[in-house]
């Protein structure tokens, strides 16, 4: 039997993840870890205290925004 894969909405497309995959797994994935972004899951803002607490599941919208600095 295999896994079946599934995915989530990443700012807009299909992105896959794991079964049990957190916001932390997916930020390091992406390669974002340790810059200044902001994650809302569902129309809600994940505080960064929450990301390895969050699971993520099927058809979770996620957006993520990088904050850019400058004048």
């Amino acid at each position: 039997m295999s896994e079946l894969l599934t995915s989530i909405q990443l700012n807009g497309r299909l992105h896959p993840i794991q079964p049990g995959q957190t916001l932390t797994d997916l930020i390091a994935a992406l390669a974002l870890t340790g810059k200044r972004i902001a994650v809302e899951r569902n129309g809600e803002i994940v505080p960064r205290a929450h990301h390895a607490a969050t699971v993520l599941t099927a058809g979770d919208r996620i957006e993520i925004v990088i904050a850019v600095g400058g004048g």
